[in-house]
């Protein structure tokens, strides 16, 4: 039977859902609108120029304008419409403008092509060249990591015509400015309207300095703390609550297939918190019921008084809702999960074999010692301590405070377990959650400062001056720490302007290849060349060729395989790291092209069609890498070396191409 109170929460439900699509399209409209005019004007390099920079601050203005037009409209209930339409586009603006105009001038995102950019913007170019879920190195295997958010920029690409490297810069700021508006709507339906627009403004800021490198982590990181309010309000409740449940295990389903860490902390999160909830349900009943117990012993009587026995109710029954409602979430985020996963898992049900993996293996001096920004002399350390200082005396009478606390308790409790990890060889990667950490205070310092200054101008009766006072110096905060967000990504903007693209047409220093800066390209210019050479000696697509190289960034660029990954942390582990880098260094052990076409045939995985060397003398170099954990940093170089004399037959076919030798097999 439907009851009002299950109408009303459906009503809510579908409301809040067609907020979001409606925030989702405005937000897409904002970014695709902002790239385009911020690509149709010749810029100057943001690392030799403040030009970008200053436009950056006016459209950082004009976003924090819009969010505080937003709120003064709430709090006067005039033109509910047009404040909502006025938070969506601020917030979405400024993503689009924080992030898009500092890079205006280079067709790369931040960090380039270098480091760990390097692998994902291979996965996006695997993922854009075909819909099928492929590991983004390594032919004929399933992915390992997460393949959604890639997925989606793949589609995306395929729809614009755009090459992966290309669509990346794009995809991960639309995606980003989309995320943050959907969060704000589903702020709205958790806290009042004016503060949820506060804290979806405070919580994108914070994504943004400090998550946005990694892309597809930032459109989660934005969802973490309303989500957390989500999951408690699913979980603490006696009764109800199923709508709740349901939004938590989508969101812990789309974690799954877009970052497994942030899955696992939310997961942990989300654990820890039906923990709670049952405990303190058990409790409350064992109270309840030792109270019904004196009472009923005083007045002679052996009942409670609704004609049970107190010893019918046993007190643990009291965890079966909050346990139900867990379980429930956790299905929901299996079938989620599935969608990216399967093909992964039946690899291994089909029998390959797992070796441990080294993706855990990264101890950097961020990991082995616990985070306090709160106690830092700094903007962001001023509204983390607030946000400390309100889960502190809120915890027990707020629920939102409840629900951010055990979010920063559980941060804290994974950071721990991951250093107690290295004395077992691993780690848990603690580092990558400071961002998550401080987008949940960030949202508790917006509470806090919010309720701090009601409880100070009700002190001091002079609610009206000390009202304005409280948002001016709202708003200068906000003004000073977004100028700084540019700041902070100096180096990940000033290597997205250093790095080189290919191109197909010749540039002013006569090669195929551009930097941002307008500056002499790096050696990635003659990769349009060794394409050309590729496809003309193989005579076959891109994705049906494997290349063997230590200019893995030629994978990035080209949706060609790649017989052995950059790093054995980025590389499948079904691909057996290890054994390939062994056997390498076998085959150029050997004495003849003979030896060599021999071993290719008999290795267990498909041998390289072609392989791009540079060039050393009477040798062939290749710069390999292998893991030193527990050293830091983690990953050795070691160069292998093949004679020359290895490429005489005639099944090979070696052509010189600028600092690259590449040479193809016939096969």
């Amino acid at each position: 039977m439907t009851t009002n109170d299950d109408v009303r929460v459906g009503r809510k439900i579908a409301t809040g859902v067609a907020e979001g699509l409606a925030a989702a399209l405005v937000a897409l409209v904002v970014a695709a609108v902002g790239l385009f005019v911020f690509s149709a004007v010749q810029w100057p390099a943001f690392n030799s120029s403040n030009v970008t920079r200053a436009l950056t601050t006016v459209g950082q203005v004009c976003s924090i304008a819009l969010l505080a037009v937003s709120v003064l409209l709430i709090r006067l209930h005039k033109w509910p419409v047009v404040a909502k339409l006025a938070s969506w586009v601020g917030i979405s603006s400024f993503v689009t403008v924080t992030l898009g105009m500092p890079l205006a001038a280079t067709k790369l995102y931040l960090f380039g092509v270098s480091v760990d950019q390097e692998f994902r913007t291979q996965y996006l170019t695997r993922l854009t060249d075909s819909a099928a879920l492929r590991d983004m190195n390594y032919v004929d295997l399933p992915p390992f990591y997460p393949a959604g958010w890639f997925w989606v920029g793949g589609r995306v690409g395929d729809v614009l015509g755009l090459d992966g490297w290309e669509v990346f810069k794009p995809y991960s700021i639309g995606m980003l400015a989309v995320a943050a508006a959907v969060a704000l709507v589903l702020w709205t339906q958790l806290v009042r309207a004016d503060m949820a627009v506060g804290a979806a403004a405070a919580v994108t800021a914070m994504t943004v300095a400090y998550a946005s490198p990694e892309a597809y982590g930032a459109v989660l990181v934005v969802f973490i703390p309303p989500v957390l309010v989500l999951a408690w309000g699913a979980l603490y409740r006696r009764s109800g609550g199923w709508g709740a449940a349901v939004g938590t295990g989508l969101f812990l389903g789309v974690a799954a297939c877009f970052y497994t860490l942030y899955l696992a902390i939310a997961a942990f999160t989300v654990v820890l918190m039906a923990v709670i909830a049952a405990g303190s349900a058990v409790y409350t009943r064992r109270a309840v019921a030792r109270r019904r117990t004196i009472g009923a012993r005083k007045v002679g009587q052996g009942s409670t008084g609704d004609g049970s026995t107190v010893a019918a109710r046993p007190a643990w029954r009291a965890a079966i809702a909050p346990l139900t409602r867990l379980a429930v979430i956790g299905t929901i985020a299996v079938v989620v999960a599935l969608v990216v996963w399967t093909p992964y898992l039946l690899e291994l049900l089909a029998g390959a074999k797992m070796p441990s993996g080294n993706a855990f293996h990264y101890l950097p001096q961020s990991g082995a010692q616990l985070a306090f920004p709160m106690l830092e002399f700094s903007l962001r350390g001023g509204l983390c301590l607030l946000g400390v200082l309100w889960l502190v005396v809120r915890a027990g009478s707020s629920r939102r405070a409840q629900a951010l606390g055990i979010g920063v308790v559980a941060i804290y409790l994974w950071t721990l377990l991951s250093m107690a990890a290295t004395a077992a060889g691993t780690t848990l990667l603690s580092f990558r959650l400071e961002p998550v950490l401080l987008a949940v205070l960030a949202a508790a310092g917006v509470f806090g400062f919010v309720e701090g200054a009601k409880a100070v101008y009700l002190a001091l009766n002079e609610p009206a001056r000390l009202r304005t006072a409280a948002a001016t110096i709202a708003v200068l905060g906000a003004l000073a720490f977004a100028q700084t967000i540019p700041t902070v990504l100096t180096h990940e903007i000033d290597t997205a302007y250093t790095d080189t693209v290919p191109t197909e047409t010749v540039d002013e220093y006569g090669t195929h290849g551009e930097r941002g800066d307008k500056r002499p390209p790096s050696a990635v210019a003659y990769y349009h060349a060794v394409d050309e050479a590729l496809l003309a000696q193989t005579g076959r697509p891109r994705d049906e060729s494997v290349v063997l190289t230590a200019d893995t960034s030629f994978l990035s660029f080209y949706p060609y395989f790649g017989f052995q990954a950059l790093t054995s942390h980025y590389a499948n582990p079904l691909a057996q790291f290890k054994a390939r880098a062994d056997t390498i260094a076998a085959w150029s052990e050997l004495d003849s092209s003979a030896a060599l076409l021999d071993a290719m045939s008999r290795a267990p995985w498909r041998a390289p069609d072609a392989f791009l060397f540079r060039s050393d003398g009477d040798n062939y170099t290749l710069r390999l890498a292998e893991d030193v954990y527990p050293n830091d940093p983690n990953v050795k170089r070691y160069t292998v070396a093949f004679p020359k004399s290895l490429f005489t037959d005639p099944a090979f076919t070696t052509t010189e191409i600028g600092p690259f030798t590449l040479v193809t097999v016939r096969r």
